[in-house]
C-alpha cells in the first residue's frame, strides 16, 4: 500500500515537472536563489529569462554562458541597459547534463526561436577550461564587442 502510494506520487512529481532532477527544480535550488524567478533583482541580480535565448544563438554565446556557470562571473556588467557590479559563483558541483538543461531551459523561457538547446559537451568543454571569474568576464566583454549581450 505504502510503495503504491510513493509511486504514485513520483509519477505526479515526474509529469508535473518537479521531478528533483527536472531543469526548473535544479535551476530553483541553485540558480534561483539569487536570480529568483528569471527576472533577477534591479541593481543587484541580472534578469535571465528573455536574455539568455539571445545569448545562446551563436556559438561563442553558448561557450560563454557555459563558463559563466563552470567558473563564475565577476565585475561591472549592464544587462538590459541596467548596471550590475557583483560576483556570481561557480556552478561546478553540477553535472554537465543538469548544467546544460538548466541552461537550455532558460533559454527555452525567452523569445529568440533559433535559440539551439546547450549540450552536456558544450559545458564539458568549459569545464575542462580552468578560467578565472575575472577570465569570464573577459570573455563577455569580447562577446559583446562581437554580438552585443541585452
Amino acid at each position: 500500500m505504502i510503495r503504491r502510494g510513493l509511486m504514485g506520487t513520483a509519477a505526479v512529481l515526474l509529469l508535473a515537472g518537479c521531478s528533483p532532477k527536472s531543469p526548473k527544480s535544479l535551476y530553483g535550488n541553485n540558480c534561483g536563489i539569487c536570480h529568483h524567478s528569471g527576472d533577477g533583482m534591479p541593481g543587484s541580480v541580472p534578469p535571465l529569462v528573455g536574455r539568455i535565448d539571445k545569448i545562446a544563438t551563436t556559438p561563442e554565446g553558448r561557450h560563454y554562458l557555459a563558463d559563466v556557470l563552470m567558473h563564475g562571473v565577476s565585475g561591472k556588467i549592464m544587462a538590459n541597459g541596467q548596471p550590475y557590479n557583483s560576483e556570481m559563483p561557480p556552478f561546478r558541483y553540477l553535472k554537465d547534463e543538469d548544467v546544460a538543461s538548466i541552461l537550455t531551459w532558460l533559454s527555452a523561457r525567452g523569445g529568440a526561436a533559433d535559440a539551439p538547446a546547450i549540450s552536456p559537451a558544450d559545458v564539458a568543454e568549459a569545464r575542462s577550461a580552468g578560467k578565472s571569474a575575472g577570465q569570464v568576464a573577459d570573455e563577455r566583454e569580447a562577446l559583446n564587442r562581437l554580438h552585443p549581450i541585452p
